[in-house]
């Protein structure tokens, strides 16, 4: 009935940090590479989709545009795509919070539900907007094969919906830069069909 395709973006500027709807760093010459490389030779007119939907943030945007122009193809910006709101820790570094914020960085990842960044969207709140733009892009295009360009937070969140897995363990699942995943809904249901391969076969 549908086929999505979530494309994680590619490596951005500024270094690994805490990047949600709040940080919007453009993709560095890296990150643009990974990306190409990712689409691989289906960057040409004649690729399995059909059409591409991106997340509204220029990590995502710039490049989604550049695929559908090359590609021939429409492409829809949807907002709700857009990543995690991290509040405090926006922008922030792994290292920094290792350093300054040990306890609190501890607590997310043993319960991101319970133990947000001051000011971060709550969890709860980002799953439902998240299953909410895949239900709409399920509607408009069904019978497709659809590209989403978006961020780890989204396919953690899409891959949760798919395997009904609970929130607690949504950070236990890990997206590399650029990383490819695939759900597919067919008269059974919501299907995981593939994770985090690094190019599109």
């Amino acid at each position: 009935m549908i086929c999505i395709d979530l494309l994680r973006h590619g490596e951005p500027t500024g270094g690994l940090r805490y990047r949600g709807s709040g940080v919007d760093d453009p993709l560095s010459q890296e990150g643009w590479r990974q990306m190409w490389e990712a689409v691989g030779g289906k960057a040409n007119p004649g690729g399995p989709w059909d059409r591409l939907v991106s997340s509204p943030m220029a990590r995502c945007q710039g490049f989604a545009e550049q695929l559908a122009q090359r590609l021939g193809l429409p492409m829809a910006v949807e907002p709700a795509l857009r990543e995690v709101g991290f509040g405090a820790w926006e922008g922030r570094s792994h290292e920094d919070l290792k350093l300054n914020s040990l306890d609190e960085y501890l607590a997310f990842f043993q319960d991101p539900l319970k133990h947000r960044p001051q000011g971060a969207e709550p969890l709860g709140e980002f799953r439902g907007r998240v299953s909410d733009a895949l239900a709409r892009v399920e509607t408009r295009y069904r019978g497709q094969h659809v590209l989403l360009v978006t961020h780890a937070g989204v396919i953690r969140a899409g891959i949760c919906a798919a395997l009904d897995v609970p929130l607690e363990a949504m950070y236990r699942i890990k997206v590399p830069y650029a990383g490819l995943t695939r759900l597919r809904r067919d008269e059974r249901g919501l299907m995981l069909e593939f994770v985090n391969r690094t190019r599109v076969s």
